[in-house]
């Protein structure tokens, strides 16, 4: 765990200017086991500390791959002497925007979390995963198990705000099948389990995630028999995960407010309709619905203590994601999106846990409303430009035929424009599913999470 010297130093921070010193440590584990056979086994372990200062509207930063008092003393020195070579030298500044100073809590520490687990815990682990697929999934033909974690921890202190001691650990198993149809054609289904904390915390009991295993095993069954969808615009079902993904790609870059200034299609939509009356979609900061959020961000390192930022509210924008400075521009309130992935990184605006809300519906009268179309349950990866245009890959689904569940889906494409497709949405469930796996990739890497609730809505879909 890394020490809490740099609170000490705020005497050496530039007088007037807005300074961030950030002490670093990033931790990855990961175990891929392939038909049996161990094929990967890492760690890595990234440390250092990095300083920022903002000197007249201009930021200028410095890392050094070091924890030590030296470096500390370093890079304050380098990144206030960049905030002041900036000044001196860049002519056109554009408009200077006062940044309001943040008010000061508490000294902010979640650090109750368990050490990460030793390497041999992976293995075992992905063993006995391994081992339940082997006896019971007897129609795959290649099967790729991966035990993996990624732990962030961050100790900030700030001129102005709150100082911290944070960690963000995450594990999951990856599980990957693939199976072979009756003309020889590769089929393939992936799915991650897992979430916040630490490896042998998060999976003490491994036979609690088998059901998920034999419900995979299912899908790719199904999918073995399955049929390419008709190509066109067609009524469908988003399952939760497809959900989440459309508020993270599709919707959530294109309110981020460094990318609304760079003109996405936020820019203009601001306080206008863009969705059904029916949809809100919420950045979550820690805690949703009661509950912890899958990736729980209670400090920014601008110092900023995390809140939710409501994004559409009944079909209507109505907010940004902002660091302070573009809050201040944009005469919104900072809360607590500005994060930097690794301590060589500058703080940028992300996302957190990025969701659409819940409705009334339940999936089953949704599914029998509709006569011809799909219920689209899971993505393989997803794209958006910053004016909402989409397209997302499609692993797995099932035709809707009368009102019925139909065949599964050989793999497939949706596209659309968000802010169109949103207005399409017609029934929203109760259920919602989180996602907590992935990385967002804007510049640098960065945990997210997303949700939904299942969505009827009309797309385009691809076919043969």
């Amino acid at each position: 765990m890394l020490l809490e010297t740099i609170y000490e130093y705020k005497h050496l921070f530039v007088p007037g200017a807005q300074t961030e010193l950030r002490m670093q440590r990033n931790t990855t584990s990961r175990v891929s086991l392939r038909n049996g056979e161990i094929v990967t086994n890492e760690r890595t372990d990234q440390r250092g500390v990095s300083a920022r200062v903002r000197k007249n509207g201009l930021y200028g930063f410095a890392s050094a791959p070091q924890a030590s008092k030296e470096a500390i003393n370093a890079v304050l020195e380098q990144a206030s002497n960049n905030a002041l070579f900036l000044d001196r030298n860049v002519k056109d500044k554009g408009e200077l925007i006062s940044i309001p100073p943040l008010q000061t809590a508490d000294r902010l520490t979640i650090t109750n979390i368990m050490p990460d687990s030793p390497m041999n815990s992976y293995v075992e682990l992905v063993r006995i995963f391994d081992d339940y697929i082997v006896k019971n999934c007897p129609q795959i033909t290649s099967r790729t198990v991966i035990a993996t974690s990624d732990n962030i921890e961050k100790v900030i202190s700030v001129s102005q705000g709150t100082d911290g001691h944070v960690i963000i650990p995450r594990s999951h198993i990856y599980i990957i099948m693939t199976a072979v149809t009756d003309d020889g054609a590769p089929v393939e289904l992936f799915k991650a389990i897992g979430g916040y904390g630490v490896l042998t915390e998060t999976f003490a009991r491994p036979e609690e995630f088998f059901p998920e295993i034999d419900q995979l095993y299912a899908r790719l069954l199904d999918k073995r028999q399955g049929v390419a969808p008709q190509a066109g615009r067609k009524k469908v079902i988003l399952g939760g995960l497809m959900s989440g993904m459309l508020a993270h790609e599709a919707v959530g870059h294109t309110v981020e407010a460094d990318l609304v200034l760079g003109g996405s299609v936020g820019a203009t939509n601001l306080n206008k309709q863009v969705a059904s009356e029916l949809v809100s979609m919420v950045d979550y900061a820690h805690t949703a619905f009661g509950k912890p959020c899958p990736l729980p961000v209670y400090l920014d390192d601008e110092g900023t203590v995390a809140q939710d930022q409501l994004l559409i509210k009944d079909g209507i924008l109505v907010g940004f994601m902002n660091n302070r400075a573009t809050a201040a521009r944009f005469d919104m309130e900072p809360q607590g999106n500005a994060r930097a992935f690794s301590f060589s990184d500058e703080p940028l605006i992300r996302m957190r846990n990025t969701a659409v809300l819940p409705g009334e519906s339940n999936l089953e009268e949704m599914i029998s409303s509709i006569d011809d179309g799909y219920y689209l349950l899971d993505s393989s990866n997803g794209q958006a430009d910053t004016t909402g245009e989409f397209m997302f890959g499609v692993t797995m689904g099932y035709e809707i035929k009368n009102g019925k569940l139909g065949k599964a889906l050989f793999d497939t494409t949706i596209s659309g424009v968000a802010f169109e497709m949103l207005k399409t949405v017609d029934m929203i469930s109760s259920d919602f599913v989180w996602s907590s796996a992935g990385f967002c990739g804007k510049k640098q890497m960065i945990p997210v999470s997303m949700g939904g609730p299942y969505l009827r809505c009309e797309v385009m879909i691809g076919g043969n």
